[in-house]
């Protein structure tokens, strides 16, 4: 009788033992014992999974031996092991663990590096993020073609430049473009003569062709009130519209709200909302070729930007690119395989505002992020006027600019 109770107390106390070392040794006590005891298992469970796989999915489509035999030494077993390791790596033992840069690498713990990853992803997004918008403030004159003190002189004629001038990148990145410090833009990306030779032309169809839209449709002008309700970037994506279309285009205008969540303004995912209504709009309408996205910009109250346009006082515009890229790299996260055509894009509109509407457009402005320009080559961002501008001045402003987009994509 003593006897049984002492073995079971011996059993109760190693039972406690063991409880008290996992719970207070640390993890260098068991994680090696655990670590090398998974491997061992999921070596054994790579072997026999695929093996089941292969003879169910045999069993199911019948094919030659021959052909199961490929299957079962290619795809199949292929996929499950991929499957295993990423079901093992995702277990929380791995996945929440927190150890030393030297543990982690002498046991080779595959999913924290994934946590660890992850981690760094959102790290470098919410910082992105908080500078990510599109908005200039106009920290300087330095930001844009118009100062305040200038912005009411005529403008002056026209100016054409050729193609020596815009080789040299120094000359090209002066006076062309802004570049904002989440981003760069070396010399391997702006080049000139791939700019220029970048064919953007496209033949007038009677289809759909045109996109416009407003990733911030609750962009207001100075005027804006409850007896002057239209004053707003939707209101001008209305007018360039109507003067796209009097062209020949067929133009689809989104007018849908991407920025307000449950009655509230939601700007930061804003983007996020856009991406989803426009890539639904652009599956039912393939033959669209053009997509704009058209803001206001914000800037310091009291900085009023305007020129003498056509004789009209006309907000300038502002084309904004996003380079999917930081001083340290490409977003990885963030591709866009239509940038050079998106800058080219600009690039030629610029141009062709500088030798026929002078002063009507600010410098192409140049930011980290991608801003859903991927989805078309000829997609843009186009800032017009800012919030300290009326909305008559934002409308006049629609008009050089239908005109320099049906420039660029005629070959004018």
């Amino acid at each position: 009788m003593k006897g049984r109770r002492l073995r079971e107390r011996l059993k109760a106390g190693c039972a406690a033992g063991l409880i008290a070392a996992v719970l207070f040794g640390g993890r260098s006590s068991w994680y090696p014992f655990v670590v090398n005891g998974a491997e061992r298992t999921a070596e054994r469970l790579q072997e026999f999974f695929p093996a089941c796989f292969s003879w169910i999915y045999g069993w199911y489509y019948p094919v030659s031996k021959l052909e199961a035999k490929e299957k079962r030494e290619g795809e199949s077993g292929e996929h499950m092991n991929d499957w295993i390791r990423f079901s093992w790596n995702m277990l929380p033992l791995f996945r929440y663990g927190e150890y030393t840069e030297e543990t982690r690498n002498k046991y080779k713990d595959p999913s924290y590096l994934s946590y660890r990853e992850t981690i760094e992803f959102y790290s470098e997004y919410e910082g992105l993020l908080a500078m990510g918008g599109e908005d200039t403030m106009a920290e300087s004159p330095a930001s844009t073609n118009i100062s305040k003190e200038a912005s009411s002189q005529p403008a002056v004629a026209g100016k054409i430049y050729d193609r020596a001038q815009l080789a040299d990148y120094d000359f090209l990145m002066k006076n062309f473009f802004s570049v904002h410090t989440s981003t760069t833009a070396g010399r391997d990306i702006m080049n000139a003569e791939t700019l220029l030779n970048t064919n953007l032309q496209m033949e007038i169809k009677d289809e759909p062709q045109i996109l416009i839209y407003h990733t911030h449709s609750q962009e207001t002008f100075a005027d804006y009130g409850p007896e002057n309700q239209e004053a707003t970037v939707v209101g001008i994506g209305d007018y360039l519209t109507k003067l796209l279309e009097e062209k020949g285009y067929q133009v689809i205008h989104d007018r849908s709200v991407y920025d307000l969540k449950d009655g509230n303004l939601d700007r930061s995912k804003a983007y996020t909302y856009a991406l989803e209504g426009i890539s639904g709009i652009l599956q039912e309408n393939p033959s669209i070729q053009v997509v704009l996205d058209v803001h206001r910009d914000g800037v310091k109250e009291g900085y009023h930007m305007v020129s003498q346009v056509n004789g009209k006082d006309t907000a300038p515009v502002m084309f904004f690119n996003g380079m999917s890229q930081t001083p340290t790299g490409p977003i990885e996260y963030l591709p866009n395989p239509y940038r050079t055509e998106n800058l080219a894009f600009s690039f030629q509109m610029q141009l062709k505002a500088a030798a026929d509407y002078p002063g009507f457009t600010r410098k192409i402005y140049l930011k980290g992020l991608r801003y859903n320009l991927h989805l078309r080559p000829r997609s843009a961002l186009i800032e017009v006027g800012a919030q300290t501008n009326t909305y008559q001045e934002a409308l006049n402003a629609m008009e050089p600019l239908a005109e320099v987009l049906d420039m660029v994509l005629q070959g004018k």
